[in-house]
């Protein structure tokens, strides 16, 4: 059984198109993701389907089908649509920290300089967790090879052709061993399984409530062995879109710090963090600048 779920986004003025599709497009043997001009289809597991998000850009809007390997239920839609405000980058509005640091010395000229840059976010929460495992001190050519290692080895297959991003009780099933030849470290291995069986088990609770707010998510992230403060802020921006990540402990934000400030050596955490912590609750957007003033690109895809 197959079946569609339609919809049309309004985009905003000044939408940063080109942000979007390089994000979506930087593993360059497509497996899980296909982007062309004007267009995005993206798969992955939402609410236990394999689902294929189809994204066509025309002028000031997206006009988005999803198509559903068994039942297209209006259940499903509340989740389609989260994925898809993640995917197009529409859960932070920017303005806030434009107009928050518009006579700032430092990062008031970088906004100027890339008006309109927004955070774009994985599907869903549990790709943008796994994402930020895999991608933990390792360049990102290999950690874009290992995360198309993890989907396949997943092999759950759209009937489009493109394989799904997993879902946790799609990802607890892999095996160890097979993760280890496939150039995995043990201790990246494990943290990974640990981390996709606690969620499939419902030891592990992603969805935020009023009895599981943020901070306590955030908490039991932390409590799990392999996954550190710069996984969980990582996390926290890619996942959830949340407003005020601090990530002092990301390199390439040190990095344009130091270039920011003009110094000679890059700011320790500590001191990046106390940096950073000037511009809450808009951390994110700051880490966004930071990263793209780094990028030839300037798309802030850190």
């Amino acid at each position: 059984m197959t079946g569609t779920l339609e919809s049309t986004i309004a985009l905003p003025d000044g939408y940063r198109l080109n942000d979007v599709l390089t994000f979506h497009s930087r593993d360059t043997e497509s497996v899980a993701e296909q982007v062309t001009a004007g267009r995005l289809r993206k798969a992955v597991v939402l609410a236990g389907a394999p689902v294929l998000l189809d994204i066509a850009f025309a002028g000031a809007v997206a006009r988005c089908t999803a198509q559903v390997n068994g039942a297209a239920t209006e259940a499903l839609r509340a989740t389609i649509d989260d994925a898809l405000l993640n995917v197009l980058g529409l859960r932070i509005d920017p303005q806030p920290f434009a107009a928050m640091v518009a006579g700032d010395a430092l990062f008031g000229p970088l906004a100027r300089r890339q008006p309109g840059l927004r955070i774009v976010q994985s599907a869903t929460v549990f790709e943008a967790l796994t994402w930020a495992i895999i991608g933990q001190q390792i360049n990102l050519a290999f950690a874009i090879a290992l995360r198309r290692t993890f989907i396949q080895l997943a092999d759950i297959r759209h009937s489009s052709g493109l394989w799904c991003y997993p879902d946790a009780a799609g990802a607890a099933k892999l095996d160890l061993d097979t993760l280890l030849s496939r150039k995995f470290s043990r201790a990246k291995a494990e943290t990974l399984l640990r981390f996709a069986r606690m969620v499939d088990n419902g030891e592990l609770d992603l969805m935020v409530s009023a009895r599981n707010p943020i901070d306590a998510i955030s908490n039991a992230l932390l409590a799990v062995k392999g996954i550190g403060p710069w996984t969980v802020n990582y996390g926290l921006l890619r996942g959830y879109g949340y407003a005020d990540c601090s990530l002092h402990g990301d390199v390439a934000i040190r990095a344009a710090l130091q270039a920011l400030l003009g110094e000679d050596s890059k700011p320790d955490m500590r001191r990046t963090e106390q940096f950073l912590q000037r511009y809450a609750p808009h951390r994110t957007m700051a880490a966004a600048h930071l990263w793209a003033s780094l990028s030839p690109k300037g798309d802030g895809n850190g």
